[in-house]
């Protein structure tokens, strides 16, 4: 499928990992250009905030507390780009954790919580967009823009489980885009 993405200024977004780092700057500069944004992290304060700021300043962003390790809750934050904006174009997996440590000191739970958020996050977010994509009528284009990391193609002592799960980022990325291709969706 040839399809071109609406200038960013019409585009409605949905940002996970969007009250810091590059979710953040991601926000701001989305929200200056006359994006409609639908921000997602765990922190509900510091989300109300940061729409308090980009609506202070002329923009259009609304609050979604939740964590992407659950699917409903990213489920609810499209529901909510598509109550408020009626969808979006662009889905933006930014949610992302890391881990210092030799592999063999940093707990296994710790581990499996970086992965539910880097990993399952990317996962749950790809396919709560991709299903949005496929139910648009009038679909005419759009982006899943997973966030992934170099550290994806080269190992870092002391943050085996962060480039594990950029590894997998990475290679679900790159299948999920064959398989959209193959559906004729971007």
């Amino acid at each position: 499928m040839n399809c071109m993405l609406k200038p960013v200024g019409e585009q409605t977004i949905v940002i996970t990992g969007a009250t810091s780092g590059i979710g953040l700057v991601t926000a701001r500069k989305a929200a200056r250009r006359g994006a409609k944004l639908v921000l997602f992290a765990r922190n509900e304060e510091a989300l109300n905030t940061l729409c308090e700021e980009i609506r202070q300043h002329g923009g259009l962003a609304v609050p979604v507390a939740g964590d992407v390790a659950n699917l409903e809750d990213l489920q609810r934050a499209a529901a909510t780009a598509a109550d408020t904006y009626g969808g979006f174009d662009t889905w933006v997996n930014n949610a992302g954790v890391s881990i210092f440590g030799a592999a063999s000191t940093v707990p296994l739970e710790d581990q499996r919580r970086l992965f539910d958020t880097n990993y399952w996050g990317v996962v749950h977010g790809s396919l709560v967009a991709a299903d949005h994509f496929r139910r648009k009528s009038d679909f005419h284009g759009g982006a899943i823009i997973n966030m992934g990391s170099e550290a994806s193609d080269a190992p870092v002592p002391l943050q085996t489980a962060y480039v594990a799960s950029k590894h997998a980022v990475k290679g679900f990325t790159d299948s999920l885009r064959l398989e959209m291709e193959a559906d004729h969706l971007p």
